[in-house]
C-alpha cells in the first residue's frame, strides 16, 4: 500500500513539476520585459503557480481535469494538446515516471528505520526530491538553477540538519560535519568557478552544492558526490564526443548529475564506503 501510496504521489508531482518548472520559466522571462502590456499583466496573472489554471503550453487552452491524469492522459492522447494538436513531448511522461520511481527506491533503500527521525528525515527527502526534479528539468531545459528553487530548498535542508542536531538529539557532531560538507564542496566549486570564469562550473552550481554538502552529512560523502557526478557526467558526455556530437566546448548541464550523486550517496553511500574498504583496503 506504501509503494502504491508513493507511486501516485510522484506521479502527481511529476505532472505537477513540469507546469511549475514551464511557469516559473515563462514568469521569470516576461518579468525581464522593460515595457510590459496590459496583455503581459494578464498573463503573468494565469501563470500563477498557486491560484493559475492549468493550460497548453503552445495555444495557453486552459486544460480540463481529463486533459490531467498523469500519464494515462498523454497516453490516449498520444502526447499531443487535445485543443491545437501540437506534440506534448516525452518529457512530461518521462518526468512522471522518473519522480515516481526515485519515490519508490527511496522508501525501498532508506538506510533508517521509518519511525521518529528516520520518519522526519524520509519526508523531507522526498520533498527535496521533488525539487531535485524540477531544478534538473530546468537546468536541462535552459541551462540554469534559478535561485528562487535553489534557496527555499537549501534553507529546508538547514532546517533538516539543525532538527536532526538539536531534536532529535544527535547533537553539534553532525551539524558541524554537516556544515563542513557544505562548505568544502561550495568552496571547491567556487574556486573552480573563479579560475575559469564561469567556464568550467556555472553560478548555480556553486550555490546549489553547498544544498547537496549538507545532505551527505560529512565531508568525505560531500567528496562523494563530487566524485561520483563527474563519474555520471563523464559516461553521459563521452557518446556525444565519439559520436562528433559535442565537443570541449559545449555545454552541458551539471545539475542533474550533482543531483543523481546525491541521491546514490543518501540512500547507498555507507554501503559503498563499506563495499571500496573490503574491496580495496583489505589487500
Amino acid at each position: 500500500m506504501i509503494v502504491v501510496i508513493l507511486v501516485v504521489l510522484g506521479l502527481c508531482l511529476g505532472s505537477f513539476l513540469c507546469a511549475s518548472v514551464w511557469r516559473l520559466h515563462e514568469q521569470t522571462e516576461l518579468s525581464q520585459k522593460k515595457k510590459k502590456t496590459d496583455a503581459d499583466r494578464a498573463y503573468l496573472k494565469d501563470l500563477s503557480i498557486s491560484k493559475g489554471r492549468s493550460m497548453c503550453a503552445s495555444c495557453k487552452h486552459e486544460l480540463a481535469a481529463k486533459d490531467l491524469v498523469p500519464l494515462l492522459s498523454w497516453a490516449l492522447l498520444r502526447g499531443k494538446c487535445r485543443y491545437c494538436r501540437e506534440p506534448i513531448g516525452w518529457l512530461e511522461p518521462t518526468v512522471e515516471v522518473v519522480t515516481a520511481l526515485l519515490f519508490v527506491l527511496s522508501y525501498a533503500l532508506w538506510p533508517q528505520a521509518l519511525t521518529g527521525q528516520g520518519l522526519f528525515d524520509f519526508g523531507v527527502w522526498l520533498v527535496l526530491l521533488t525539487g531535485f526534479v524540477a531544478l534538473s528539468v530546468y537546468d536541462l531545459k535552459w541551462f540554469l538553477l534559478p535561485d528562487k528553487l535553489v534557496l527555499p530548498l537549501t534553507l529546508l535542508a538547514v532546517v533538516k540538519v539543525a532538527v536532526d542536531g538539536l531534536v532529535f538529539n544527535e547533537g553539534l557532531t553532525l551539524i558541524v560535519s554537516s556544515l563542513t560538507g557544505g562548505l568544502l564542496i561550495a568552496g571547491l566549486f567556487y574556486g573552480l568557478f573563479a579560475i575559469s570564469n564561469g567556464r568550467w562550473i556555472g553560478g548555480g552550481d556553486v550555490k546549489l552544492v553547498f544544498m547537496l554538502g549538507l545532505l551527505a552529512g560529512s565531508p568525505p560523502m560531500a567528496l562523494l558526490v563530487v566524485f561520483l557526478s563527474s563519474v555520471f557526467g563523464t559516461l553521459a558526455a563521452l557518446p556525444l564526443l565519439i559520436r562528433g556530437k559535442a565537443n570541449r566546448a559545449t555545454q552541458i548541464p551539471y545539475g542533474p548529475f550533482l543531483f543523481f550523486a546525491t541521491v546514490v550517496v543518501v540512500l547507498l553511500g555507507d554501503r559503498l564506503i563499506r563495499a571500496y574498504e573490503a574491496i580495496f583496503i583489505a589487500y
